[in-house]
Formats: structure tokens, sequence, C-alpha cells
């Protein structure tokens, strides 16, 4: 991929070309080694103090990984699923079954292009209503089938069209808020690069939010905003701290659960690193068992949910404490149901947490 660099990355450019020109001549010199420290230290000088509209020209760099490359390299099973069985396949979201590490899961995500013909194939990463359809369709599959979600964020926003409109674009995205807020399995969002309005929050609500470390997230794009608020969108970067939509920011509002650092130059430097920095969170995310925040039920909501007799010896709690040490953690919110044995401890929330350790 083509090196691509944001204004405020110029110092980097000229030190790069400096040093490329050295490499070319198969120096070795002192001179290299200096340029090399120089461009570190420059490097760290830049990424150490980013404002938010920096962090918003990071999200949308055009090298980072997008929603298909980070599912190629996590998933060699990938199964994708098209259409809303309904009216068409949006392209602008891919969504299908897959395997992250040993873990078993639905991957829903936006998918932008890289060049103008598959920009205009993927509509720059705007869903439509379809899309939407389509994403809620293998939403239920994912909880009929017992599997967690992994919605991955990365879109400008909804397609604003006209076509898009008379389709019910906002009936769309609202019936996904409320199908999601009530889904029986866990649905776990990432944000990859921009998280735009209501087109990111119609498959982006979750149990637990992460963000990349140079991501966004906000009710509207800083343009958008400052269109409206000022009546001219060059006031953008004043729109952007204005926001609040940084991940920092929106950890110390709980909207993010936690922010995935990149390697130091962004994810658009460091590409195949940063996959594998997601992966990893994820797997380790899925083995650390669940916590409290995972459950949609309390512990005393989960106690009046034990019956006298358990009618289903495949989903007997015992059972499903070996899948909980297996990873498939999300069995333990679909099925909390009592069972012969249990009456003498002090509930089947307690005993969980106490066997399998979360």
């Amino acid at each position: 991929m083509k090196k691509h660099y944001l204004t405020f990355e110029k110092s980097l450019k000229d030190l790069d070309h400096d040093i490329e020109n050295l490499i070319a001549l198969d120096s070795e010199s002192d001179k290299l080694n200096q340029l090399k420290s120089e461009r570190e230290e420059k490097e760290k000088e830049i990424f150490s103090d980013l404002s938010a509209w920096e962090t918003v020209q990071l999200a949308r760099h055009p090298n980072r990984p997008y929603t298909l490359d980070y599912i190629n390299a996590w998933c060699d099973d990938f199964i994708e699923l098209h259409g809303d069985k309904a009216f068409a396949d949006d392209h602008a979201v891919v969504a299908g079954i897959g395997t992250i590490g040993t873990h078993r899961v639905v991957i829903i995500g936006q998918q932008k292009g890289r060049n103008t013909k598959e920009n205009l194939y993927r509509n720059f990463g705007m869903m439509k209503p379809e899309g939407y359809r389509k994403a809620l369709r293998v939403m239920k599959m994912a909880e009929k089938f017992h599997l967690p979600i992994v919605t991955l964020i990365d879109t400008p926003g909804a397609d604003p069209g006209i076509a898009a409109e008379e389709r019910g674009q906002g009936y769309a995205i609202a019936n996904n808020l409320m199908e999601m807020a009530s889904i029986d399995t866990q649905i776990l969002t990432i944000v990859i690069g921009e998280g735009a309005s209501g087109g990111a929050l119609g498959i982006g609500l979750c149990d637990k939010m992460l963000m990349l470390q140079n991501t966004w997230f906000s009710v509207i794009s800083p343009e958008g905003c400052a269109s409206i608020l000022w009546k001219d969108s060059s006031k953008a970067p004043e729109a952007a701290e204005a926001l609040k939509l940084t991940p920092k920011d929106l950890m110390e509002h709980d909207i993010c659960n936690m922010i995935i650092h990149e390697p130091l130059g962004g994810a658009h430097r460091h590409f195949d690193e940063t996959i594998s920095i997601v992966k990893n969170t994820i797997i380790n995310g899925f083995n650390n068992r669940i916590d409290a925040q995972y459950l949609k039920h309390t512990p005393e909501k989960v106690e009046e949910m034990i019956p006298d007799k358990f009618p289903d010896p495949n989903a007997h709690p015992r059972n499903i404490i070996q899948q909980a040490k297996d990873g498939n953690f999300v069995h333990l919110k679909l099925r909390h149901r009592g069972c012969e044995g249990f009456e003498n401890e002090n509930s089947l929330y307690n005993n969980l947490r106490n066997i399998v350790g979360f």
C-alpha cells in the first residue's frame, strides 16, 4: 500500500524520504542511524499529544485496516451471509460466521473501499436499510445458535439518500436498536475507524464497547456539527474538541469500556500488528470468563429464575459450567436455570463465579 501522510505527519514524511535515500545508497552510516533515531523521537512527540481533530483524521486514514482485513486475518473458515430477505444485499456491511482462535462467533462490520471503484461498490461504508435488516437477520441467527456477536464499526454515517429514506432508513436503525437491546446473546462492539451517528449505532448497541486508540464515536461528524452550529464546516477541528468523541473522552463518560492501544505511529503504519492486537484482545476477553456486566440479570434475578426441578439434562448447570470452562461463556447468560443438586448452594450465579472464576 502506498504511504499516505496526514498534514501533521509532514515532518515524518521528510525524514522518511531522507532515510529511504540513504538506504537506496546501501548506506549504514552514522547519518542513517541518526535520522532513524530522530524519526523515532519525532513520532513519539507527534502521537503523544494528538488533538481530537487529528484523531478523527487518523480514524479516516485510507491505509487503516478495514473490516475484511480483520476478518481475513482472523478467520480461516469465515462464511459470509448475504441479503436481508426483503430487498437486496447491502455491500456496505459484511456479515457472517467464523472462528476467532477457538471461539465460534458471528462477525458484522461496515466495509469501506480503498479506491473509487471499491468505494462506489461499498457505498463508502454507509449502510442502507437493507444493510441494517441484513445485520439484524444475522444477529437473530446468532441468538438462535447461542453464538456471541462481534461488530466492527467504521462508517461516516448511514446512507442519507432519498432512496434509503423511502425504504425506511430511520425505521431500520430504530428497529435494530430495539431488537439489540433485548437480544439474548452477547454483543461485543469494536470501533476500528469512524463511528458516526445512527449509522454506527445501528449495529453498535452492545454489552461492551472497545475502541482502537485512534478512532472516534459521536452522534454527528465534526463537519456536520460545525455546519449546524457555525454554518461553517471549516470549524470542524473546534467541533471535534467540543463533541468529546475520542476514546479517552468516551472512557471518562462510561461509553467506551476499553481502549485498544495501537502501535506507535498508528494502525495505518502497523497494519498486521494492529490486526493481531485486536484479535488477541478478543480472545483474551473470551477466555477471561464473564464478569457481572456481561450478564443481563442480577444475581437476585438469576435466583428467582431457578426452578425446583431441572427438566433439560442437556442444559444442566454442570454442563453449562463445563461450557464456560471451554470458553463458551455465552451460554451462561442464555440459560440461567436451576437443577437438582444446587438446592443447598448459595446460587447458580455465585457457583458459576466460584467454579469458572469470573
